[in-house]
């Protein structure tokens, strides 16, 4: 089941990518434009790991399955790491929406993912 983003991360596009920020640990993270959809489809966008994978796969056709499906998981594991996505309760309906993610405002990033 893949994880769902933290109600305390603010999330704001860019040109290029993305930026990540934690109200609760002040922690900026940069998203290139590949983690930044991968950060779009996670749940309520996609319900598993397979999915998310195949609709990136799609976008990259020259990208073998494989290596989008390790940097997919690896990019999920460092977001956990920093608490930026947390774990999805089968008990509890996700109310997360893309839609529902709030904006930031000019922000730098520490990381690049």
């Amino acid at each position: 089941m893949l994880p769902v983003a933290n109600p305390k991360v603010i999330y704001k596009a860019l040109s290029d990518g993305a930026v990540l920020f934690s109200t609760e640990d002040e922690v900026y993270y940069g998203l290139n434009s590949v983690g930044a959809r991968v950060w779009e489809l996670l749940p309520p966008a996609s319900s598993t790991l397979d999915e998310l994978c195949a609709t990136v796969a799609a976008q990259y056709p020259d990208v073998d399955v494989s290596v989008i499906r390790a940097d997919v998981t690896e990019l999920i594991a460092d977001l956990a790491k920093h608490r930026l996505v947390i774990p999805q309760h089968p008990e509890q309906p996700d109310e997360q929406s893309v839609e529902g993610r709030k904006e930031a405002g000019d922000a730098e990033s520490a990381r690049v993912a």
